[in-house]
């Protein structure tokens, strides 16, 4: 995999051309954001930041190469039965999952050059951010620690559950990740962000089994 140039300089993996990026003084680098259903890997010594709520989010990297990247994922896994057309990779629908979510992050990340033996975990968010929504943070921290067990790979550091959205920033190079803890007044924004996600995915979810049908 090479690396292609963007407009501001900063060499973007190819797939990554859209993600939107600022300059991050406090690290002097460049800072990625990720979005829910999004992920993102660099070997170019960028930060890489989030906010969740229910989400969860894995921050992964190579000890000795600083190789690593960051997901943000919505629901543990694919439920539905037989063959489902909006979790292929080109729907851009999979990542919102779990298991795609954590599946290509790791596998991105050894395309770049990583080890497996040598990938660090650190995971956040899970949090319960709304009384009245089910508790799909629960869920996502289950299905995340129970993959990390399946696959023995080792959790470096957590901040899990809870009742609290978060604010996470990842420096792969070096390993650092800053959590901010933010106040209740962000959890319902942050809540209603994704209940407006839950919903789009459902509805691309329906139409995507309808066109497959007809």
């Amino acid at each position: 995999m090479s690396d292609e140039a963007g407009n501001d300089g900063v060499f973007t993996l190819p797939g990554f051309e859209h993600m939107r990026r600022s300059w991050d003084r406090d690290g002097a680098c460049w800072m990625v954001r990720v979005l829910p259903g999004e992920y993102y890997v660099t070997q170019a010594g960028e930060g890489i930041s989030t906010v969740l709520g229910s989400c969860v989010a894995a921050c992964v990297r190579d000890t000795e190469l600083g190789i690593g990247g960051l997901n943000h994922f919505m629901l543990p896994e694919d439920t539905s039965s037989g063959q489902s057309p909006w979790m292929q990779p080109e729907s851009g629908m999979a990542t919102r999952y779990g298991t795609f979510a954590m599946e290509k992050l790791i596998q991105d990340t050894i395309d770049l050059g990583a080890r497996k033996d040598r990938l660090e975990f650190k995971l956040f968010g899970g949090g319960r951010i709304l009384p009245s929504m089910t508790d799909v943070g629960a869920a996502n921290v289950a299905f995340v620690r129970n993959f990390m067990a399946r696959h023995n790979f080792r959790i470096a550091a957590e901040d899990l559950g809870d009742c609290c959205p978060r604010r996470i920033v990842f420096y792969p190079a070096t390993g650092r990740v800053l959590v901010k803890r933010l106040r209740s007044f962000a959890g319902q924004a942050i809540g209603n962000r994704e209940l407006a996600h839950l919903e789009g995915l459902a509805h691309a979810r329906d139409g995507a089994v309808r066109r497959a049908f007809d």
